[in-house]
């Protein structure tokens, strides 16, 4: 089977990321500014006040957008650009830039998918309690309606939230991103709380105001558990595991989508974390459950699990010798047939896989080329599992390639690469890669050359 004749085919960054221009035209400082800022929090002090220059170079990343092919382009929205404070008076000069992205996108046959958050919180409000705040829902809520009253003539793509489990779980819980809060799981789960409230509000907004008709989603992340076997038994292990709660963490999948789909907490959530949940009403929950159109995943790679001797999840060691990206992470195709599977199977709303992608030592050769043949192989086997996924009757709408240009990697700083296209940093210069001339012939082919 070929993918569908409407799947679409896309590569994704976040404004922090790329944009650079920290201290340019009115923006404000968010918690990655001062995160940054604190001796030992990124790799060799790096920071993001340059990163890829993309707000001086837009003109020029869209160009080798269009020259790659690329159908939709997922970034997203810095709120402190837009609203320095977080809230009030609005600058210009920063909504008007995200204007022109929009337009040099539309102008080159590129979809804009917008992204309304991607960790870069405003520092003011943070100060103010962050999402801590019970008033931090509505501040999101303003914010969004700025840019969907700006945006929505032409913008009818949009995601709400990028990986809840990462600035909650990461940023207010282990301190391993900004803010850098090390919190008990009382004041976690207070602050996942508002988050999922304010993406609750972020889509009535985009609904009640958007001037074209919306499509809505959000892009939560996590590991995936492969069944060892194609058993049934070792499936109902993976399932299981796939929906479990660990009272330990945030890392988990339906302590977020069961109440942003269905409602309501999980009951297996509520017993883990216990007198850790926060004081919720049915009014709360009625708004964070929103009717969405789609449901973005980012995955990168699993785990694989077996039914044990009990029949529950027993979680396998790891091959010797496993193949493992320069992250660190395990290279397990399978997670994109099975990350796509589990939530598909149980909430039926069309998947887009928002992220996926290699971290690889990546260089400019003697040749003046930047050869990544691991990148391409990487991404191939994972794209095939995403076509056995549509095969077997999971709809997939779409995939964004994790990413479009390197860029600064948060607490990694600019030590990994992820970019189909090279970016030196010292001069800003951009080489395509050889996995990007491939990533376009896939896109030129509709697939059709990866491997069977």
């Amino acid at each position: 089977m070929s993918f569908p004749a409407n799947f679409f085919w896309g590569a994704a960054t976040s404004a922090y990321q790329i944009e650079g221009a920290a201290r340019t035209d009115g923006r404000g400082l968010s918690v990655w500014d001062d995160f940054c800022r604190q001796p030992g929090r990124v790799f060799e002090g790096h920071h993001g006040d340059t990163a890829c220059e993309h707000y001086q170079r837009t003109a020029e990343d869209v160009a080798l957008m269009h020259q790659l092919g690329l159908q939709a382009y997922r970034f997203s929205i810095s709120w402190p650009r837009v609203l320095p404070t977080g809230t009030g008076t609005v600058n210009e000069t920063g909504l008007a830039f995200y204007d022109r992205l929009v337009d040099r996108l539309l102008a080159a046959g590129i979809q804009p998918w917008a992204t309304l958050f991607h960790w870069d919180f405003p520092l003011d409000l943070y100060r103010q309690g962050g999402w801590l705040n019970p008033d931090s829902p509505k501040w999101f809520a303003d914010y969004t309606r700025v840019i969907v009253d700006r945006l929505s003539d032409r913008v009818t793509n949009w995601m709400t939230l990028n990986e809840t489990q990462c600035f909650i779980g990461l940023g207010h819980h282990t301190g391993t991103h900004a803010p850098g809060d090390r919190l008990e799981m009382p004041a976690v789960l207070r602050a996942a709380h508002h988050v999922l409230l304010a993406h609750g509000l972020a889509v009535q907004t985009i609904r009640a105001h958007a001037r074209r008709p919306a499509r809505v989603g959000w892009a939560p992340t996590g590991d995936i558990p492969v069944p060892a076997t194609d058993s049934a038994a070792d499936l109902a292990a993976a399932r299981e595991a796939y929906w479990a709660v660990n009272a330990t963490s945030v890392w988990n999948q339906a302590w977020w989508m069961e109440p942003v789909v269905n409602g309501q907490y999980p009951a297996q959530g509520l017993a883990a974390y216990g007198n850790a949940v926060p004081a919720h009403t049915d009014a709360e929950l009625r708004t964070i459950a929103q009717p969405l159109d789609f449901f973005g995943l980012n995955i990168y790679n699993g785990y694989y699990v077996r039914a044990g001797a009990d029949g529950r999840p027993e979680r396998l060691p790891r091959p010797v010798g496993e193949p493992t990206t320069h992250m660190g992470w395990h290279v397990t195709p399978p997670a994109l047939y099975w990350g796509p599977r589990h939530v598909y199977e149980r909430f039926k709303l069309p998947i887009v896989i928002t992220e996926n992608g290699f971290a690889g030592h990546d260089w400019v050769q003697l040749d003046g080329q930047v050869h990544d043949p691991s990148r391409i192989d990487y991404t191939s086997r994972y794209l095939r599992e995403v076509r056995r996924a549509i095969a077997d009757g999971v709809r997939v709408d779409g995939y964004f390639h994790w990413t479009l240009m390197d860029n600064f990697e948060w607490a990694e700083g600019y030590g990994k690469r992820f970019g189909l296209v090279h970016v030196d940093f010292a001069t800003q210069k951009r080489t395509l890669k050889d996995s990007a001339r491939w990533y376009g012939e896939v896109i030129r082919t509709h697939g059709a050359n990866l491997p069977a």
